[in-house]
């Protein structure tokens, strides 16, 4: 049970933290019914700013940004995602020199950008060169997001680091934030004037975060919801007396304050030696190879970790003709030059991991996961407790003979 309050306190914390006015505008594509689409319309609407609403194609948004030329957006992990691999896959495909010069742009980007964030100039070499690869390479991926935007948003989900630095070196500032839907999606965010990558940044303004014994993060605040409807029993186990939530999810907390999560309670996997794995960690790190669109990781009461994969249409059809193979994704999912391709993603995501964190087998879907068969949110999250019942077989087979 969210209240008027509840919104008319978010909202001031978001536009006071994004510093929005009149000349501001956002693209919208989130589901309306979702409590951060509805937030972000309504923080949007009280500073006079101008709403942008998508066509309707998740298939045409990376047309239509260009066209809206936005000055903010609020997405979910997926779709930077999915900016990232089709932005490496080009230069995957392209000359060495080609290549180079991107890598090369990239340092570029990252060195000065970092120095600019820590409101420091860059020396003369720095910035001359950032210019050069600003101009040849960066903007080009900035273009991608339109001609006017200020800022990026995402939550609702884990991304990767690497992911944020990517886009930063590129010019494109993704602002993390977090909260849940019975804090009104506000909770924590990072800022264009404080910004660290792998945190969630720090409270919003009347916000209070704090981390429990066991590691869980507690919220307080204006925005903290009321309760659950008609279920006085989970608002009891959710809500302390004194108006702290239980998130259900893990984290840290810096001495300056900026929120790390760790992972989620409900979701932690115990190996068969005892030791606790943080899924989402290790499928947010898969999910930046260009040919991976989702992947799901299992391993409660096992030995080691496995993985279901999904493709990325586009890129892997480029892989199939590459390998002259047909261009479904059944046949795609199922041959074996493919997975060899995909092994040395997952080697190479395997590196950044301990080894009782490591994948050790994987299986490919021919399909993806979708909301119409409620395997993912409406924010695109993967349904864990369904998606492991439904293809527990293919789960199952990669233990087969362990």
């Amino acid at each position: 049970m969210l209240s008027h309050e509840n919104f008319l306190a978010t909202m001031r914390m978001y536009a006071q933290q994004l510093d929005l006015g009149p000349a501001h505008s956002m693209y919208q594509f989130l589901p309306l019914a979702h409590v951060l689409a509805r937030v972000a319309q309504a923080v949007v609407l009280s500073v006079g700013a101008r709403l942008i609403y998508w066509g309707g194609d998740t298939a045409r948004i990376a047309d239509e940004l260009p066209v809206a030329a936005p000055t903010h957006v609020p997405a979910v992990p997926r779709i930077y995602e999915k900016i990232h691999g089709a932005v490496t896959g080009k230069v995957a495909e392209g000359r060495i020199h080609e290549r180079l010069m991107f890598q090369w742009a990239l340092g570029c980007g990252a060195q000065a950008r970092a120095a600019l964030r820590e409101r420091r100039q860059p020396d003369l070499l720095t910035d001359l060169q950032y210019r050069a690869a600003n101009r040849l390479v960066l903007s080009k991926v900035r273009r991608l997001f339109g001609p006017g935007l200020e800022a990026a948003l995402v939550g609702a989900a884990p991304i990767a680091p690497e992911l944020l630095e990517f886009f930063d070196a590129c010019g494109v500032l993704v602002l993390e934030g977090y909260g849940l839907t019975e804090s009104c999606a506000a909770s924590t965010l990072n800022t264009v004037g404080a910004v660290r990558f792998g945190t969630v940044g720090r409270p919003l303004p009347g916000s209070e975060v704090a981390i429990a014994d066991d590691g869980e993060i507690l919220i307080r605040g204006p925005q903290v919801f009321k309760g659950y409807y008609k279920d006085p029993a989970a608002t009891e186990d959710a809500l302390t007396s004194d108006g702290w939530l239980y998130t259900g999810d893990l984290g840290e907390l810096s001495d300056d304050g900026f929120l790390s999560i760790t992972g989620r309670k409900k979701d932690l996997i115990i190996t068969s030696s005892g030791k606790n794995i943080t899924p989402v960690n290790v499928e947010s790190a898969l999910r930046e190879s260009r040919y991976i669109t989702e992947a799901v990781v299992f391993g409660d009461k096992r030995p080691y970790l496995v993985a279901m994969l999904t493709l990325d249409r586009d890129e892997s059809v480029k892989l199939a003709r590459r390998l002259g193979i047909a261009t479904d994704p059944v046949t795609i999912a199922g041959d074996a030059r493919v997975h060899a391709e995909l092994e040395k993603e997952v080697d190479r995501i395997n590196r950044k991991f301990a080894r009782i964190e490591q994948v050790k087998r994987f299986a490919v879907l021919g399909h993806e996961l979708t909301q119409a068969d409620g395997e993912l949110t409406p924010t695109l999250k993967v349904k864990r407790a369904i998606v492991y019942d439904k293809y527990r077989d293919v789960f199952d087979r990669l233990y087969a003979g362990e």
